[in-house]
């Protein structure tokens, strides 16, 4: 009766580690499982994280460059001493514009008066860009706005020369790096 009892006993035993065993063995599956699906979730993870970089690297690096190409405009086109100097802005910068022809005519207008003779040189006119501080806000994918406030030091034949605050509005296409509009001293 003891070696039946023993016996018994030693099955359960032996039933109870059987199904110990696939109960854990099963809870290894799923724990191989869940390891899986976690590796895979750290890979995305880190896919996204490196696009996420990439897009701030290339929407800083774009913004930075309209403020930039905002501000070369600026320094070139506020800076002239004569006539010549006057004539040569639109040749300086011509490669970071892409404006319209009207627009193009109305900011580079040849500095003549109605005689023909240098508005400029027969008023002494000079000009001198000093600072700027700039901003930018994107539109959309492609364009990117940026505002400037320019001060330049401007003077005349007999006059005192003079600071003046300018505001610049400019338009940045992102795919041509060129400037595509500029507003001066215009709110809209």
């Amino acid at each position: 009766m003891k070696n039946k009892v023993l016996f018994s006993v030693m099955g359960l035993l032996l039933v109870g580690l059987g199904i110990m065993m696939s109960i854990t063995n099963g809870k290894r599956a799923e724990i191989q499982q869940i390891r899986k699906e976690v590796s895979q979730v750290n890979k995305q993870q880190k896919q996204v994280t490196t696009q996420i970089n990439c897009l701030q690297t290339t929407y800083n690096g774009n913004d930075e460059q309209a403020k930039n190409t905002l501000l070369v405009f600026a320094k070139t086109y506020y800076t002239f001493s004569n006539q010549s100097d006057y004539d040569k802005r639109f040749s300086k910068v011509s490669s970071i514009l892409a404006l319209s022809k009207d627009q193009q005519n109305n900011l580079f207008d040849s500095g003549l008066d109605a005689t023909g003779g240098s508005r400029i040189d027969n008023l002494g006119l000079t000009s001198q860009y000093q600072t700027a501080t700039s901003y930018t806000s994107d539109l959309d994918n492609q364009t990117i706005e940026a505002l400037a406030t320019v001060v330049v030091k401007t003077s005349g034949t007999g006059q005192k020369a003079i600071n003046q605050t300018i505001l610049l509005h400019g338009w940045f296409d992102t795919q041509t790096q060129k400037l595509t509009s500029i507003k001066i001293n215009q709110i809209q």
